[in-house]
């Protein structure tokens, strides 16, 4: 299920099919490899925020895969040194686009919007005559002092 090489840390992959319940087991999956690499269970409340992060961005992209690219077909999650990056393909190349503004209270359309908000960077580039949607994402550095010192 996972892998790791000294450059890239440790890789998590999910191949998937169709669009069904994919947002789930998308959410499902990020969350057991976070808690594997010791996001979860957060140990204050902005490390909780950022969790949130995590699975409120992975589920953007995977619910944009399922509406304009007829369903995704790997998640991959790289993790090194409290850095994530978060990566969708699909079997569309076209690249993602932005919408017209819209009100905050209209439903739909606010995906990339919600990335540039909460993502350290994002983008997309083309893959296999598909393409691939990156996230990045940190974990909070907690300060020296709050961090446990020896027993």
């Amino acid at each position: 299920m996972g892998e790791r090489t000294p450059q890239e840390g440790q890789i998590r992959r999910l191949v998937l099919h169709g669009t069904k319940g994919m947002v789930t087991r998308c959410r499902d999956f990020t969350a057991q490899a976070l808690a594997d690499w010791g996001w979860i269970p957060a140990e204050d409340d902005e490390a909780q925020e950022r969790v949130d992060d995590v699975l409120l961005l992975v589920s953007e992209v995977v619910t944009n895969a399922c509406l304009h690219a007829g369903g995704p077909e790997e998640l991959v999650l790289r993790h090194r040194d409290g850095h994530l990056r978060v990566e969708v393909s699909d079997p569309n190349p076209e690249q993602p686009r932005r919408r017209q503004p819209r009100a905050a209270s209209m439903p739909g359309g606010h995906g990339l919007m919600v990335l540039d908000r909460l993502a350290g960077g994002w983008g997309s580039e083309p893959r296999h005559g598909g393409k691939v949607v990156w996230l990045e994402i940190s974990r909070p550095s907690r300060p020296p002092w709050s961090r446990p010192g020896p027993s």
